[in-house]
């Protein structure tokens, strides 16, 4: 029976994995916008149509490609990228490069394309110094939308390879993206497909993610054809999405000053102790005024305010001077409320 440990180390068997899917479908697709269903009858009429245009001999109302008996998948050994592993023929998938070590691993692997699908905007500059270009296509935790999954497909399709699609820490939205993408382009079935997100480690409360590859069928040309094509190198990210982006980056900074005793990193002059604090509370404060985050309730909103009050005492603390014991005191509620909201609200 395949295992699958959560964010918080809790193991669940596959069978009550594929319970939650399963749970998912029941509730109602109308939480989730990816692809299309059983039952879709639009879905169904394009495939009865009959095809009118070709392209070379192929009907465009046929699937690309047949799923393959045996999808390309394995791990993909690497020196600086984190979580890589092959999907089909032309994609691998992992975390973001990072730092130049990064791009450079990608630039020797023979990387032609890269395309987040994080909601961070990508180092454009790095990769074109190394020849690779970007494409940008941020999706959230809850889901792949269709117009996604078609997007994502297209710039598969059409963009030199191999490319490199990657999250942020490239065990969830990148392996969905990438699974889904497969599944479109006839290169796996939606049940390969969430294998794969096992293999890559996606998290089993990630249920919108792994329904919306379970459901996902291959796209026909002219469907694929119908997604832009002109592939932006980044797009801006906006409400709760470009809010909690802001949030992980200055999360990662205070990790930075903890390092350091809670003081100035010498490898990063810039950086203010108290400042990076307070920026925290306000990007906290920005995520509470989304017309998606108010609709979450009363509980979301108790959180939140937790949180908020939580990155402002070690704000305080910070200006106060406390000693290293006094801040890390403060610190520790920081991080349990984070996970916390992240448990009960990342997936939507």
């Amino acid at each position: 029976m395949i295992k699958v440990a959560n964010p918080e180390g809790r193991v669940l068997s596959g069978w009550v994995l594929a319970a939650l899917v399963a749970l998912a479908v029941l509730a109602g697709w109308t939480q989730v916008s990816c692809g299309l269903r059983t039952g879709d009858t639009a879905g169904d009429e394009a495939r009865d149509a009959g095809g009118v245009d070709v392209i070379g001999q192929r009907r465009v109302n046929e699937p690309v490609n047949k799923p393959m008996n045996k999808p390309m998948t394995s791990a993909v050994k690497t020196a600086q990228l984190r979580n890589v592993y092959r999907v089909g023929s032309k994609v691998l998938s992992g975390a973001g490069p990072g730092d130049s070590a990064g791009f450079d691993e990608l630039r020797a692997m023979g990387i032609k394309t890269i395309l987040s699908v994080d909601g961070a905007t990508p180092d454009v500059e790095a990769a074109a110094a190394r020849g690779m270009r970007y494409v940008h296509i941020p999706i959230t935790y809850a889901e792949v939308t269709r117009a996604q999954e078609l997007e994502i497909a297209r710039a598969i399709r059409d963009l030199p390879g191999p490319i490199y699609l990657h999250c942020h820490h490239g065990k969830h939205r990148g392996p969905a993206a990438a699974a889904s993408a497969a599944v479109l382009l006839g290169e796996m079935t939606g049940e390969q497909g969430v294998a794969f997100m096992k293999m890559a480690g996606t998290a089993a409360n990630y249920v919108g993610l792994y329904a919306c590859v379970a459901a996902a069928v291959p796209a026909t040309a002219s469907e694929i054809d119908s997604a832009p094509g002109d592939f932006p190198q980044t797009r801006r990210a906006a409400g709760i999405i470009a809010a909690m982006v802001s949030v992980n980056d200055v999360y990662e900074r205070l990790e930075q000053i903890r390092s350091a005793g809670w003081k100035v990193p010498k490898d990063h002059p810039d950086l203010v102790p108290a400042a990076e604090a307070g920026q925290l509370a306000d990007h906290l404060r920005l995520s509470g005024e989304d017309a998606k985050t108010r609709l979450w309730g009363v509980r979301f909103e108790e959180m939140l305010r937790k949180a908020i009050g939580e990155a402002t005492a070690l704000e305080a603390g910070l200006l106060a001077g406390k000693s290293t014991d006094g801040l890390e005191g403060l610190w520790k509620p920081v991080v349990a409320s984070c996970q916390e909201c992240h448990e009960a609200y990342r997936g939507r």
